[in-house]
């Protein structure tokens, strides 16, 4: 049953009949006797000012192929799917993700009677049904930000209708040169983005944490301006993976995947080079590899199983080979391993090695997380150019974080709602950044300003303790 009104009809009663009119088009209901001609008079009767179906298709209101509509609501979209008839020859236009100004009017090329139906919390919707389309207007909650688009989908055919309608970005002046921001991403679907901007040659940054101890980022860095979480870490131990360096001294060794650089205000991102060996006791240096990095004698600084079958392992405290085991092996907290040829161990038990490591070019400070997302402007992101056994910082959707600069040397802290790594670097580069890497992600990602938690983290857990992060302070 349709609404008269739906269909552009005026309607009149009087002497017990009921007439609908529309552009030179007339019928007649007669209560007791049925439709008047030309319409046959046994077609189902109305019920008030609503019409039967199929008295709309005799009567030649409706022409257009139909199509069943389907829809899901939330608080921040739309989305209406219409089931397109089999054979059907109609195209509907698709559209990239476009504005509107608060009240979205589309004229679809199909009879879609199910929109009666739809009735979105917020959201007013109104359909007219016109002989070839149905026009299709909403209007969203008030204050809102608004985009659309359609696409179409195949076996079966269905046009799909997004509509969001979000609340608006906003920009605030922390102090003079640092500014703090919430915006839309469109991946195409919208993923609100927290960040702090530092103006250049207005920013100090610094990292802060302590290797081996889990706290709330606040609790780092008490006066900082702004902070957003650091790398990845060894949850059970706070072990940090992978290179950490402050005021020129290394805090924990290259694992083998991206890390951000800087020196004083110059931010670059990428690979750690370095050079690792191992002095044994009669004063022999030997080239090793480095965790990730590995070669046929091997270093390993993070808890968790080190070595392949065949190899030895070599556990050591300090510079003490404290015994030799079977690999694999799983290392302990406050040990170091190498790994070797299980023919060809280097020392024996209780004599000492020392590891010595070289990182090139030598850097104040750096914090390795990965993976790197932009590099001179390009989108260098992929999935398979660092090793993460975990694929989560390559390939999950969730919440994420990242530093990023620009050429003229603005800085930026990052925080997302849930959205892919690739995504993001995608994003990134359209904003037109110069550079960004990923931080640790997932239930770390947070950004702190002036104190106060912008994104939201945590949930029934409170907010994650890490175990680095990267303190802003305004330059004296």
């Amino acid at each position: 049953m349709l609404p008269a009104g739906k269909l552009g009809l005026e309607v009149v009663q009087e002497n017990g009949a009921l007439t609908f009119r529309k552009n030179g088009l007339e019928f007649t209901y007669v209560e007791g006797i049925g439709w008047a001609p030309p319409l046959d008079a046994n077609l189902p009767p109305p019920q008030g000012l609503l019409l039967p179906l199929a008295v709309v298709r005799a009567a030649g209101l409706v022409s257009a192929p139909e199509a069943r509509v389907r829809f899901s609501v939330d608080e921040r979209r739309l989305r209406l799917v219409l089931e397109l008839p089999e054979g059907d020859g109609v195209q509907p236009a698709p559209t990239d993700l476009a504005p509107y100004p608060g009240r979205l009017e589309l004229s679809l090329p199909y009879f879609a009677p199910g929109l009666e139906g739809v009735r979105p919390l917020g959201v007013e919707l109104a359909a007219r049904y016109e002989a070839q389309s149905t026009l299709l207007s909403l209007q969203a909650p008030p204050g809102r930000l608004y985009r659309y688009r359609s696409f179409v989908l195949s076996n079966p055919r269905r046009y799909v209708l997004d509509v969001y309608y979000l609340e608006p970005e906003r920009e605030e002046a922390v102090q003079p040169g640092f500014r703090y921001r919430e915006l839309w991403a469109w991946t195409p679907e919208p993923v609100r983005m927290y960040w702090l901007e530092a103006l250049p040659g207005r920013w100090r940054l610094e990292p802060v944490g302590r290797p081996g101890e889990r706290r709330v980022l606040p609790e780092m860095a008490p006066g900082a301006l702004a902070l957003l979480n650091g790398g990845y870490f060894d949850g059970p131990t706070g072990t940090p993976i992978g290179l950490w360096v402050r005021g020129g001294v290394p805090l924990s060794l290259p694992f083998g995947r991206s890390a951000l650089f800087w020196q004083d205000d110059a931010v670059f991102a990428g690979l750690p080079r370095f050079t690792a060996s191992v002095q044994l006791a009669d004063g022999r240096t030997l080239r090793v590899g480095l965790n990730l990095a590995r070669a046929r004698y091997t270093v390993h600084t993070l808890p968790g199983p080190v070595g392949r079958a065949g190899e030895g392992v070599h556990l050591i405290q300090g510079e003490q080979i404290m015994a030799t085991y079977p690999a694999p092996f799983e290392l302990p907290e406050g040990f170091w391993a190498l790994s070797f040829p299980a023919e060809e161990p280097l020392a024996r038990t209780g004599e000492t090695l020392r590891l010595l490591v070289n990182l090139e070019p030598p850097t104040s400070h750096a914090l390795e997380a990965g993976p790197l997302l932009l590099q001179g402007g390009v989108n260098v992101f992929s999935p398979t150019a660092e090793p993460f056994r975990d694929r989560a910082p390559v390939e999950a959707q969730a919440a994420q974080s990242a530093v990023a600069w620009t050429q003229a040397g603005a800085l930026y802290f990052i925080v997302t709602e849930p959205m892919r790594p690739e995504a993001l670097a995608r994003t990134l580069q359209e904003l037109g950044f110069w550079g960004a890497i990923r931080m640790d992600g997932g239930g770390s990602a947070q950004l702190w300003v002036r104190g106060q938690l912008k994104n939201p983290n945590g949930g029934l857990l409170g907010v994650r303790p890490v175990v680095s992060g990267l303190a802003l302070y305004p330059k004296p």
